[in-house]
């Protein structure tokens, strides 16, 4: 009789014990409503031991949740339709007020998440979607971070992930570009040509002054020609070495007729009017 007694104490006491103790993860918080009120002391990762038949426990994960914002279609400021989708990183910092405040948490951040996006590309040009995309991030971070912080959530960051164009805007686009590219190139060049007027003035000038400078680059012309191993060659001789031989050449004075033993026939004078 007494080892039915013991045995029934111990069975017992086991089931208490099973229906009394809980065990709660690193990543969670465990909140214990006694007879449908919460209890103001958090349960820290571990053993809980709860009262049977009188509390339970509700676990809420405090780890950062990764959720995407659907892609939203809307119209920029400047009337452009875009296709905007993002993605928005938050964690419960206040459990009570994650499990208490709001039914579902991660809807309720899914739905201020797309509406504060629609916001935002309503406010914005498609030039900041595009290349302003830190400021848009902060603006739609506090957006959200506003209704969330009387849930217990704390925004960690939000990020947009894609701006889809319509293909007419994207064709437009890429002519822009294209047209912009032409004109720095154009501006390039036109540019090297007026550097290039004033280095070739200044040669000129230089060449004018030193002849001989105009033959050493016209030698430095033939080897550079003469490396490519051309069959023929065909080689200007300029005015400028004439003139430059002449001027430099000593001339030679022609011999006299007394030299020679001739006499020199005297001019004959005019003897009347109209004859010679």
């Amino acid at each position: 009789m007494v080892v039915e007694i013991l045995s029934a104490v111990v069975v017992a006491g086991g089931a208490w014990l099973a229906a009394s103790l809980r065990v709660v993860k690193q990543y969670e918080r465990g909140l214990v409503f006694r007879f449908g009120r919460v209890r103001p002391a958090i349960r820290q990762p571990g053993l809980a031991l709860l009262v049977p038949f009188a509390d339970r426990l509700q676990k809420v994960n405090m780890q950062i949740v990764t959720m995407p914002i659907p892609a939203q279609d809307g119209i920029t400021r400047d009337n452009v339709t875009v296709r905007v989708d993002a993605v928005v990183y938050f964690k419960v910092i206040d459990p009570v007020l994650a499990a208490v405040n709001v039914q579902d948490y991660r809807s309720a951040v899914g739905q201020v998440a797309q509406t504060s996006l629609r916001s935002i590309i309503g406010k914005s040009d498609l030039d900041d979607l595009l290349s302003n995309r830190e400021r848009l991030n902060e603006g739609l971070e506090l957006m959200i971070d506003s209704p969330a912080l009387d849930w217990g959530i704390h925004i960690d960051r939000v990020e947009i992930k894609d701006v889809a164009l319509p293909e007419s805007m994207k064709r437009s686009m890429s002519r822009q570009a294209e047209a912009e590219r032409e004109r720095r190139a154009r501006v390039i060049s036109a540019d090297g040509e007026l550097q290039a007027s004033y280095k070739l003035s200044q040669a000129a000038a230089t060449m004018a002054d030193t002849p001989a400078a105009l033959q050493l680059r016209l030698l430095e012309t033939v080897v550079q020609v003469s490396a490519e191993k051309n069959s023929t060659l065909v080689l200007p001789f300029p005015v400028e070495l004439l003139r430059f031989l002449d001027a430099n050449t000593p001339k030679r004075e022609a011999p006299s007729p007394e030299a020679n033993g001739q006499v020199a026939p005297a001019p004959r004078e005019p003897d009347d009017v109209g004859h010679v």
